[in-house]
């Protein structure tokens, strides 16, 4: 029989086995009990570690895991934060931040130094560890989907102005203690405004050079975690925490990882499944309960610290709430999510117990006040989010309601795909056109249309539709795929149309051929213009949607008139906060204020600027400034509709000739009107697989014109 000291397992792959166990199991009985399962992975590590049944041994894993964990932690946080948000609440959040490290510090300091009997320089180290705190229960707020809340991006903003004010006066210390002066201090902040310059200034122009060499997905995620890894090691090597480097890496990579892509999709996974998860039961291994009964001054100082960690943080989460204006839930979410010590905590004090200004009953004391504020954090976070997605769903069912005279209604999105290489992408742009909370099924659908019945015909069908479904699975969005047999492509597209009642097409843009009569649009583009008066989006990015710096849309006099304005300012609003970039619209004056009014009716939060564009001659004089960094967004206008003109019959053939190696979106809005009637030469037409000969093109303009 083993000695209790030993632990039972002690080789890699039967511990990480264990861990794995407790990651499955764990979860499955705490929801089963309405507990946050985060108080379970620490409980379960509290177990099995070497302070409970000493089943598992705290290896170099956990060494490892652990802190991969805290700082996958804050990247998560980093990255899922909406920007926009983050700018129209970063006031608050400063706000907040400031009193979440003022007010536990001074009242740290001066209960260390009168109830504790500290010295003022112990009292301010130990202070700056009731001022820091860990977004522990930030995977309970998002397993209920409210990360995007104003309450929790004050509270994300609000940490690292926490954290870099704990961790200033921790330098300040030991720079008295170590060298008796505060140079440690000016030092630490000179690293840290180079850091954040140098930071701001390189992350944003390497990704982008790295995603628009490397689309694949393997490479993508292994480059973000060189990226968010590296800049936690730098901001540890400065004297930062690199918690702090790994949420700026977050900030930083933000818009270049929209939430609907596969990249976001993979990152998540990884962090919840295995990190996060590891980390949390390391936290509970570090945990012994036995310090407990080692007398009542263990107690007496662990009742202490747990009251002044939790009394402060409450007090300045209801300051926040009366100066910010927040309500009692907001206030609520904000003291729980930050309630929780433990990463800053048990550095700041193991570095004071190391040096002799802590004695064992404070790390004793600090570890029992981590258990309970990482229990009351969990458990009240539950309750906070809960009522803020009660809220959030009552939001959305009054504007379900409201939808009922919505002139945009519930879109129904048709993506024409025509081979395998294009079907992600095309997805993928489909995708960036919805609104964030829309998750209806059967409101999405991938087409391939073919008009022969080979083997290597239906192999190409069937490949493009299995890379369509799964870009859209790797998201987590229904897609329904369509393999049709029919006459011609156009034919294909129609029929399918009115078959499931599609309100709007998303296609690849025309390949121009060396033939002299081929236009820009391409003559099967051309008649499916004329043969339908949905939306049709054609598209030809050559560089990913979330390296684009900036959209530009250009859009015609009278282009709020139009029965679909509402739509396409919608979808484009989307796409643009989808891809993080900000919108310039090229328009007259009266065209303004409608758009406007259509981000604001949708709460579409995005930073537009307008420049005026009245005629194709301003056109081609503003197209001179468009960079490969841009999109182009062309809204264009049926034959009858009002807001077309003579001067839009130049743009196609202009946009082929000057713009053709920039990122470009040709849009047709809907517009009312029956349907073009199909003419037996255009059912009779070859497939778009096929190449036309010159004479018959030249035939069929003639045709065309003739029909006018």
């Amino acid at each position: 029989m083993l000695p209790l000291s030993v632990p039972i397992i002690s080789q890699p792959v039967p511990i990480f086995l264990m861990v794995m166990a407790i990651i499955l199991v764990t979860p499955l009985i705490f929801n089963r009990l309405k507990i946050p399962h985060v108080i379970g992975l620490i409980l379960a590590g509290v177990a099995v570690g070497p302070h409970g049944f000493d089943l598992l041994d705290r290896d170099m894993s956990f060494e490892v895991f652990g802190q991969v964990g805290i700082l996958y932690l804050m990247f998560l946080a980093g990255i899922e934060i909406d920007m926009y948000n983050l700018v129209q609440n970063l006031r608050k959040g400063v706000i907040f931040g400031l009193l979440t490290f003022i007010i536990p510090l001074v009242a740290g300091v001066a209960v260390s130094t009168t109830v504790l009997q500290l010295s003022l320089t112990t009292s301010l180290l130990l202070g700056s560890m009731f001022a820091a705190h860990t977004l522990l229960a930030y995977p309970v707020a998002a397993r209920f989907g409210v990360t995007k809340s104003p309450a929790v991006v004050i509270t994300i903003a609000g940490t690292i102005v926490a954290v870099l004010g704990s961790l200033m006066v921790l330098a300040g210390v030991l720079g008295v203690v170590r060298e008796g002066s505060v140079a440690a201090l000016w030092r630490t902040v000179g690293y840290l405004v180079v850091y954040c310059l140098g930071g701001v200034y390189l992350y944003p122009r390497l990704t982008r050079w790295f995603f628009k060499r490397h689309n694949e997905g393997i490479p993508q995620f292994i480059y973000v975690m060189v990226m968010v890894f590296g800049a936690a090691a730098l901001a540890s090597a400065i004297g930062l925490e690199g918690v702090f480097g790994a949420f700026f890496a977050g900030l930083l990579l933000n818009r270049f990882i929209p939430a609907r892509s596969t990249l976001m999709g993979r990152l998540e996974f990884v962090g919840n499944a295995i990190f996060i998860p590891y980390f949390l039961i390391g936290v509970g291994m570090l945990i012994d309960i036995h310090v407990v009964f080692n007398g009542w001054y263990t107690l007496y100082i662990a009742a202490v610290m747990s009251a002044v960690a939790m009394a402060t943080k409450w007090a300045a989460a209801a300051v926040t709430q009366k100066i910010c204006h927040l309500t009692p839930t907001d206030r609520s979410m904000i003291y729980q999510l930050s309630n929780a010590h433990t990463a800053v905590a048990l550095a700041v004090v193991m570095i004071g117990f190391q040096m002799g200004l802590f004695g064992v009953e404070i790390l004793n004391g600090t570890v029992v006040m981590i258990l309970v504020t990482c229990t009351v954090s969990s458990m009240g976070t539950a309750r906070a989010a809960a009522k803020i997605k009660v809220q959030m769903m009552q939001e959305a069912e009054d504007a379900v309601h409201a939808a009922e005279n919505d002139p945009v209604g519930h879109p129904r999105t048709l993506v024409a795909i025509d081979n395998p290489l294009r079907a992600p992408a095309l997805v993928e742009l489909a995708l960036s056109l919805r609104m964030p909370d829309s998750s209806a099924p059967g409101d999405l659908y991938a087409l391939h249309v073919r008009n022969d019945n080979s083997a290597p015909s239906r192999s190409i069908s069937r490949n493009s539709l299995d890379m369509a479904e799964r870009a859209a699975a790797s998201v987590e969005v229904e897609l329904i795929t369509i393999e049709r047999y029919d006459l011609n492509f156009i034919t294909g597209v129609l029929n399918a149309m009115e078959e499931r009642d599609i309100t709007e097409v998303v296609i690849g843009m025309h390949r121009r051929t060396a033939a002299f009569l081929d236009s820009f649009l391409g003559e099967k583009m051309e008649r499916l213009l004329v043969s339908t008066n949905k939306m049709l989006m054609m598209a030809r990015c050559y560089n990913p949607l979330p390296t684009m710096a900036r959209m530009i849309i250009a859009v015609p006099k009278k282009a709020e008139f139009e029965t679909g304005f509402a739509r396409w300012v919608q979808a484009m609003g989307c796409l643009c906060r989808h891809i993080g970039c900000r919108m310039e619209v090229w328009c007259d004056e009266p065209t303004r204020t409608p758009l406007l009014s259509v981000l604001r009716h949708y709460r579409i939060g995005i930073h537009v600027s307008f420049r005026t564009v009245a005629s194709f001659d301003d056109f081609v004089v503003a197209s001179s400034d468009i960079t490969a960094d841009d999109l182009t967004v062309i809204v264009g206008a049926r034959r009858t509709s009002l807001s077309f003109s003579s001067d839009m019959e130049s743009v196609p053939e202009y946009v082929g000739k000057y713009l053709s190696h920039t990122n470009l979106i040709m849009l047709y809005p809907s517009q009312f009107g029956s349907d073009a009637t199909m003419t037996m030469a255009d059912i009779l037409a070859t497939d778009v697989t096929s190449t036309p000969s010159p004479i018959y093109l030249w035939l069929q303009g003639i045709m065309r014109k003739l029909r006018k």
